[in-house]
């Protein structure tokens, strides 16, 4: 005969709503009871059902993801560590793939009235400050990942350092005509992350100088395509750029596709520098900004839980910073032969 909570309630000489209380963390008992149903759940080897746990605790033991276009590199490799993290505390992942606005708001509208999830991490979408309030009044704790809003813990990386470092490599290196390729808006999602990386770059030619030149800027779709049309476009200009730094690394991954085809040499004749530190800029050698990209995935996790477990917790800003890992692509002016491009 399976043993139920009420029998272990008779055996610790307590009501049933304290052998709940205990078997879900609650704070409001006292120590010495705490022990003394904890000893009566080993005694009678007592198992809580987790279905009829959940219904009492109102929760699910699911944490629910929201990505746009989650089949990029970046998103992919943050919710490696989402997976990761949520494996180690016996969490289901739910993922709710985003590509249009349309998506996006009925998943935020339709999340707080199902209770499918028990705290919800939200990867490269900014969120409005309605919004954001709409899902704390209604108790889904939060984290964004990749975006910011002052009322819910956002974990960044510091994108407009990133950029300038980046650019700043370049200048050491000798280059003043540098190329830029920055992702474009796509829809209404405001990828805040292009802006700020434009921002830096900015920071960077005017630090030394240097004016910036608007036919050197492309914005392209934050893909191998994209980029690699952005780049043919700089290449084959009356005067190319010596360098290109490329807002993502998958966009660089085109450049070098670009570079390929117009037979201009890198490093010797271009210098190219990316965004993301992809396992694939990894194999292809290439110069990148390094984000922690798992890290902030593993950590996105940590802070939801811990706004599950003590809710009204103060949201936090969480800024990681981007490093360099300068590798092949990159090399001084002076070794830089230029080739005639063909018509």
């Amino acid at each position: 005969m399976a043993i139920t909570i009420q029998d272990v309630a008779r055996e610790a000489g307590v009501g049933v709503g304290t052998v709940s209380r205990v078997i879900n963390n609650s704070p409001a008992v006292k120590p010495a009871t705490r022990e003394k149903v904890q000893a009566a759940i080993e005694r009678l080897k007592y198992s809580p059902d987790p279905i009829a746990r959940s219904m009492i605790a109102r929760r699910t033991d699911s944490l629910g993801v929201i990505v746009p276009f989650f089949t990029r590199p970046f998103s992919i490799e943050v919710l490696r560590g989402i997976q990761v993290a949520s494996t180690q505390l016996n969490r289901e992942l739910i993922i709710y793939n985003v590509e249009t606005d349309e998506q996006r708001e009925l998943y935020y509208s339709r999340l707080p009235m199902r209770r499918k999830v028990d705290g919800l991490l939200v990867i490269s979408l900014p969120m409005d400050d309605r919004t954001a309030q709409s899902l704390l009044s209604e108790g889904i704790p939060t984290v964004l990942i990749d975006s910011y809003n002052a009322f819910l813990t956002s974990v960044v990386v510091n994108n407009v350092e990133g950029a300038y470092q980046a650019v700043k490599c370049l200048l050491r290196n000798g280059h003043r005509r540098i190329g830029f390729i920055n992702g474009i808006i796509e829809g209404h999602f405001k990828f805040n992350v292009a802006n700020d990386r434009l921002i830096g770059v900015h920071r960077a030619f005017g630090e030394a100088g240097i004016p910036f030149e608007p036919e050197l800027m492309a914005t392209a779709e934050w893909n191998r395509e994209g980029g690699r049309r952005a780049a043919l476009e700089l290449l084959q200009l009356p005067k190319p750029p010596t360098a290109i730094f490329a807002a993502s690394d998958i966009q660089a991954v085109g450049v070098l596709e670009a570079a390929r085809s117009l037979n201009v040499s890198i490093p010797e004749q271009l210098s190219l520098i990316g965004f993301d530190g992809i396992e694939l800029s990894d194999i292809l050698e290439l110069s990148t900004m390094q984000q922690p990209m798992q890290q902030m995935g593993e950590l996105g996790v940590a802070r939801v839980m811990e706004q599950i477990e003590n809710p009204g917790k103060a949201p936090e800003l969480i800024r990681f910073e981007a490093h360099l890992l300068e590798r092949r692509t990159v090399a001084p002016l002076n070794v830089y032969k230029p080739t005639k491009l063909p018509a």
